[in-house]
């Protein structure tokens, strides 16, 4: 078979001689390797740019570049292979024909750029395209040869002619699979990687060429001219060519080089980008969470205030007006305790959206400052808009809200204060705001109210005695004890006193326990007002002790919040230590709605200080919500009737038929049932009737400090209610207004 002067699979002519002194030049034999590892490692970096490079264009480029790289180290590496053969005869080349030749090894190498354009294929598949690719190398290789002119015919062995096919087949999966695989990766193992793989990539192109020219058989025609060709130079040759091809692929190489490393860059950039933009996120959650409530989505406190300061700089310089409006949920406490905190957090969205709904979307602004206090900022021309917004936000709180399976339908408070009048500040505006509330809260709640100037007075004052008691109580200065004596029915004298605490302050006199009483329980100074108390109260008993009333007992108060803490016990205890009295001449005096506040934690606390030996007594019954169930329960010595129940006797027979209804259920529950409030002889004569155990008040004595005890004693001993004469003499005397018409006890 002849193709383009070229016969395969035929033998060879009987005339003619078969030249056998054909050898090769190693310089460009090596030169000729060298080309093709350069190829090898250009088609490497090439298809590693192929697999990197996301946009389109640029990805076409490089295939472009790649196919150039690979195309022309083939090429070359044939064409310098060529020049290193040396026979005796003279060969020079078609330049079409040439040409041809580079032409079909770019065509074959662009193909395998576009196989290596594919992020992933199958085995079969890059079979398939190395056969095309190998097909295409084996071609470029015999139209080269066929470009060889000289007076020999060429003469191909089938053995070699078809191994040099399979080799350029196998060389291009080859190429092919190291490409794929070293499409990513980074570091000096993955280069070593591509070296190797260029390596075995050069000699598998040599190789193919190498195993093609040993298939090739020159017949010279018989009579030809043998004379040795003419020096052409083809060392220098083939150096151009090699020059020429290595600056191509170096120059590739580079622009690849540079091109990864601004693609590194360019990540780089978009991770710091990305980061940045995280970063702002991260910004703006932190936004959210720092200025905006969580539950409600309102601004928080820090949020508020940021908007307040900026609206009050406009109001400032536009003499315009604002109004600051507190809110506060009637006992929304009661939620919490009975439902829980989750029915807590879902109501508080809903009133949260209906205070949302009450205001001007567009100009006011609405927060939660925490619990269930809101505060709203609106602008106004009149102190009336802010009267019309409040009422709007109470009557839409009054909208049943169904939670938990229940319909309720709850209340608020409401304090306004207004910009300039009542501050010009931010921390003003919400002072009296603040304060405005409070009025509320004690009118009886689901009111609102205008801040005014005695309420700022009021708060003063109320600061002023706060740092006083304080101080007071760390110098012990000011407060003493007063003590009213209890009168026992049955022994006929006096045989207790009540503890009661005043203040002797500095400026405004001597002050009643309710002026100062509420105070230390709003500032934290409750619990060591009672331990001095309790303290003090002990003492003075020791010292009536020793002056012969051994036999008397003591009756101390105990605050409300007292009785939530664990340590009432051991304060107690020292107390009773401090002074060398026994625990059963003390006896501690709650009230009937302290108990009731926790009975858990307060039954436990009582059965503590019962266990001591110190008696308990609770106050003021009949006036709270406690049960049967839980008296019988509370380990109780004393009950005491509170006053409410006394004045209107003996007139009121509703409140004989409750008086004598108490001392009956205490007597069953067996406890000792003390009257408080008794002024009158014909109230004492009453309650003895009818079976009271104790009585105090006013008909014997007031409260009076411990250096008059002792007398007082001694005087209601001299005038013993009980004897008959005093009875007669009080039953003949004019009706003359005693102490207890004149003065109402002080508690």
């Amino acid at each position: 078979m002849e193709w383009l002067g070229l016969h395969f699979f035929t033998d060879l002519p009987h005339n003619g001689h078969l030249l056998l002194n054909c050898s090769h030049n190693p310089f460009l034999v090596l030169l000729a390797y060298l080309v093709a590892c350069a190829a090898g490692f250009g088609t490497l970096d090439m298809a590693e740019r192929v697999g990197h490079v996301e946009d389109p264009t640029a990805r076409r480029h490089w295939r472009w570049l790649g196919a150039g790289c690979l195309a022309g180290g083939i090429w070359s590496t044939h064409f310098i292979s060529m020049l290193a053969f040396q026979v005796p005869i003279a060969i020079h080349y078609e330049l079409i024909m040439t040409f041809v030749s580079l032409l079909i090894a770019l065509i074959a190498s662009l193909f395998a750029m576009k196989t290596l354009s594919h992020a992933t294929l199958r085995f079969d598949q890059y079979l398939l395209a190395s056969l095309w690719m190998g097909m295409g190398i084996a071609l470029m290789h015999y139209v080269g040869m066929a470009a060889m002119r000289s007076q020999a015919q060429l003469y191909f062995g089938a053995g070699l002619f078809t191994a040099s096919v399979v080799i350029a087949i196998g060389a291009s999966l080859a190429a092919l699979l190291l490409s794929s695989y070293l499409r990513n990766g980074a570091g000096v193992f993955h280069q070593l990687l591509k070296y190797a793989a260029s390596l075995v990539l050069g000699a598998g192109i040599i190789s193919m060429h190498f195993t093609g020219m040993a298939a090739m058989q020159m017949v010279v025609p018989a009579g030809a001219d043998l004379s040795a060709p003419s020096d052409n130079n083809p060392i220098q040759m083939g150096l151009s060519v090699a020059v020429i091809t290595l600056l191509v692929i170096g120059s590739s190489i580079s622009a690849a080089l540079a091109d990864k490393k601004l693609q590194h860059k360019e990540r780089d950039l978009r991770r710091v980008n990305a980061l940045l933009s995280e970063l702002d996120q991260a910004r703006a959650s932190l936004q959210q969470v720092a200025h905006y409530d969580a539950l409600t989505s309102l601004l928080n406190r820090r949020g508020f205030n940021q908007i307040f300061a900026e609206k009050l700089a406009e109001k400032t310089a536009a003499s315009g007006m604002m109004a600051v409006i507190f809110l506060d949920i009637d006992h929304f406490k009661r939620i919490n305790d009975s439902l829980g905190h989750d029915a807590g957090d879902q109501l508080l969205t809903v009133l949260a959206s209906h205070i949302k709904s009450s205001v001007r979307s567009h100009a006011d602004v609405v927060a939660r400052f925490g619990g269930d206090e809101f505060c709203i900022l609106i602008s106004i021309h009149h102190r009336d808009e802010a009267r019309h917004l409040a009422q709007r936000i109470m009557q839409q709180m009054k909208e049943p809200i169904e939670l938990a399976g229940r319909r309720m339908v709850m209340t608020t408070s409401i304090g306004i204060s207004l910009f300039p009048d009542d501050g010009v500040t931010c921390e003003e505006l919400l002072k009296t705001a603040d304060l405005a509330l409070y009025q509320s809260k004690d009118a009886g709640r689901n009111s609102l109210n205008f801040f005014s100037a005695n309420l700022k007075t009021r708060a003063f004052l109320e600061l002023q005695l706060e740092e006083e008691l304080r101080a007071a109580l760390r110098e012990r200065t000011g407060l003493v004890l007063f003590y009213q004596p209890i009168f026992d029915m049955k022994l006929g004298k006096v045989t207790r006193m009540e503890a009661l605490v005043r203040w002797q302050h500095p400026t405004h006199g001597l002050l009643a326990p309710d002026r100062f009483i509420g105070i230390a329980e709003s500032n934290g100074l409750i619990a060591e007002l009672d331990n001095w108390v309790l303290r003090q109260a002990c003492h003075d008993l020791s010292v009536l002790s020793d002056k012969g009333y051994s036999e008397l007992n003591m009756t101390v108060n105990c605050s409300a919040l007292n009785l939530a803490r664990d340590e009432l016990a051991d304060e107690v205890e020292d107390a009773l230590r401090f002074s060398g009295i026994a625990a059963t001449r003390l006896e501690l005096e709650v009230t009937e709605n302290a108990l009731m506040g926790n009975i858990s934690s307060t039954l436990a606390l009582l059965r503590h200080i019962r266990a001591l030996g110190v008696s308990l007594a609770i106050d003021d019954f009949g006036t709270g919500y406690s049960s049967l169930a839980y008296l019988k329960r509370l380990p109780l010595n004393t009950l005491k009737i509170d006053r409410s129940f006394i004045q209107d006797l003996p007139k009121s027979a509703a409140d004989i038929e409750i008086v004598q209804a108490i001392i009956g259920m205490a007597h069953t529950l067996h406890l000792n049932v003390v009257t408080e409030g008794v002024e009158t002889q014909a109230q004492f004569d009453l309650l003895h009737k009818h079976g009271c155990d104790f009585i105090q008040g006013y008909l014997l004595s007031p409260a009076v400090p411990a250096n008059e005890v002792i007398g007082v004693i001694q005087g209601i001993h001299l005038r013993n209610p009980l004897a008959p004469e005093a009875s007669a003499a009080k039953e003949l005397a004019p009706s003359q207004p005693g102490p207890a018409a004149l003065v109402r006890p002080i508690r």
